[in-house]
């Protein structure tokens, strides 16, 4: 039996025998075509629109993030800059196949250089352009394998198209040797609740048949499990199971201590499934949606009918909505789109909105509007609160929440998503209503390393201390100051850091909806006192790794049961 690590994806265990997938084409030869220039140029043309409608259909069928996606991915398969470089190639005399080999791995390495968000792209390009070969060659794109049996599947990296279309009663569990927590694979298994541990370097080395446990919890993947390991495993997945189908009560300790559970949501359809896992309101709305696809600001009537319809979704539910979190790695031509050299640390979130003020004073209104427009509500209007992202400083803390308040936003508070906002949060809560920690942002800034790169995403692990004790600080300035504070970050959707962070301070914890259940049933084994000694434990380590055994070694000291 061996372990290897990764990252882990969603919450639960699975295990199975190892099916893997596909390796891709190797590159074409480098040989002069046997075709004129303008057929070779007609053959691409028909392969990249043939390949391009194929995602868009498979997107349609998906519906989600899958569609969102994967529409993203036809829109780079047909991007005119990248089809004249294929152009160029073939008018040189190359074949198609090689020609678009050539032209989408020099964009692919203009995007794995410049990092965050668009190097976490680069992967999407070799997809496409093996969808294409494969089109131009007349034989089927690599895809998921089928051994005729549910299976375990292993691949370097999975492209949009088919995590997007995963037949869920075959594929047990998913392991990838490439990739970050933020990578499409990420995004898509958490989306789809599939277990899934990403970024497992060594796990090249699992041949097809081979029996594997994927904890996904642990980001530990078991190979050659003992009988014993198997039942535990067994049992862990029957135990989750179990709480996911208990009735839905309020997010509380044993001892009684409420500790609501919100829900993140990207769009307002997201509202009703939210709602049916049991979120009793919303701890992180992320108005995103409505800027990253528009060549032009979203108008204020766009934007209000969109929060009505969230707010309206919650009656007499807490609804915490995020301003545009944009700019820097996520450039908008409205925003921001210059270059930066390292665009983690330049002009995003509110600095990004201070430097286009009339974007965020149409986005108060439109909020103002909306939350004007649900106080009929028989169940009582939404309990609007509106926070601003990546504030830093108590000047940006005190900015942003005298022009909330000029639009009538009677609950106003802050992201604390850098360390400077969590140390200064004495000061900064002096002036903030609330304050929601963002622990996916802070972990980055506090390890120096970037989220979205998979390369150094063992960093990104919000376990570690020294995150655990910048989250403490806000905890305890929130509670002198009669403050709340929430976790909105993945952190959040981890059972056991669940209880650490409530131990630190934290009164509410946002997350994905399905990891609600899962929250839920970790919070009732644990009293406060319970929740503060198991986070004392965690902060005596000296790292991630070490933290989370001394928090679960400090849990099971208490007799208490974990899902």
């Amino acid at each position: 039996m061996t372990e290897l690590r990764g990252v882990g994806i969603g919450l639960g265990v699975a295990q199975g025998p190892v099916a893997r997938m596909a390796e891709p084409f190797p590159p074409p030869e480098d040989v002069d075509s046997t075709r004129s220039a303008e057929e070779e140029g007609a053959r691409v043309r028909d392969a990249v629109a043939a390949v391009a409608r194929e995602l868009e259909q498979r997107g349609a069928q998906a519906g989600g993030a899958a569609r969102d996606v994967l529409e993203a991915q036809a829109m780079m398969a047909e991007d005119p800059a990248l089809l004249t470089e294929v152009d160029t190639r073939v008018g040189d005399g190359k074949t198609g196949e090689r020609a678009v080999w050539e032209a989408f791995a020099s964009f692919r390495d203009q995007l794995t250089a410049l990092g965050g968000y668009l190097g976490e792209r680069a992967a999407d390009l070799d997809d496409v352009a093996q969808r294409v070969i494969a089109r131009l060659r007349g034989v089927p794109a690599p895809g998921i394998p089928d051994p005729g049996h549910p299976f375990v599947l292993v691949a370097k990296d999975l492209a949009p198209a088919d995590t997007a279309l995963l037949n869920l009663d075959m594929v047990l569990a998913l392991i990838t040797t490439e990739g970050g927590p933020t990578s499409h694979t990420a995004i898509l298994a958490r989306e789809k609740n599939i277990v899934a541990v990403v970024g497992a370097a060594d796990a090249g080395s699992l041949t097809d048949g081979t029996v594997v446990i994927v904890d996904a919890a642990a980001g530990v993947v078991t190979v050659a499990p003992s009988q014993d390991e198997l039942d535990r495993a067994e049992n862990r997945a029957a135990a989750r199971a179990s709480a996911a189908t208990a009735p839905v009560t309020p997010g509380a300790l044993a001892d009684g201590t409420p500790v609501p559970l919100l829900a993140n949501l990207g769009k307002p359809e997201g509202a009703a499934e939210a709602v049916e896992l049991g979120a009793e309101g919303v701890g992180l709305f992320r108005t995103e949606f409505l800027f990253l696809s528009a060549n032009a600001a979203p108008t204020v009537a766009e934007q209000r009918d969109a929060y009505t319809r969230l707010l309206s979704a919650f009656p007499g539910k807490k609804v915490v909505v995020r301003v545009l979190d944009a700019g820097a790695d996520k450039p908008l031509p409205f925003l921001n789109d210059s270059h930066e050299e390292n665009p983690a640390l330049g002009l995003r979130g509110l600095r990004a909105l201070r430097a286009s003020e009339d974007i965020l004073r149409e986005q108060l209104t439109a909020l103002a509007e909306a939350d004007a427009a649900t106080r009929a509500t028989p169940e009582g209007p939404a309990d609007l609160w509106v926070m601003a992202p990546m504030v830093s400083t108590v000047e940006e803390t005190e900015y942003f929440v005298a022009m909330a308040r000029e639009y009538g936003v009677k609950t106003a508070g802050v992201m604390v998503e850098v360390p400077s906002s969590a140390l200064l949060a004495d000061r900064i809560l002096a002036h903030a209503d609330f304050a929601s920690i963002g622990t996916n942002d802070l972990t980055q800034y506090t390890l120096a390393a970037d989220r979205l790169l998979g390369s150094v995403a063992a960093f990104q692990d919000p376990w570690h201390p020294a995150v655990l004790r910048l989250v403490r600080e806000v905890g305890a300035a929130g509670a002198a100051l009669g403050k709340p504070v929430g976790i909105c970050g993945e952190a959040a959707a981890d059972p056991l850091l669940a209880v650490v962070l409530v131990g630190l301070g934290a009164t509410t914890l946002s997350m994905a909806p399905t990891a609600l259940a899962d929250v839920r049933a970790s919070l009732l084994s644990h009293t406060l006192d319970d929740a503060r000694r198991v986070a004392e434990a965690a902060l005596a380590a000296d790292g991630a790794a070490s933290a989370r055994e001394a928090a679960r070694a400090a849990s099971a000291s208490q007799k208490v049961t974990q899902p």
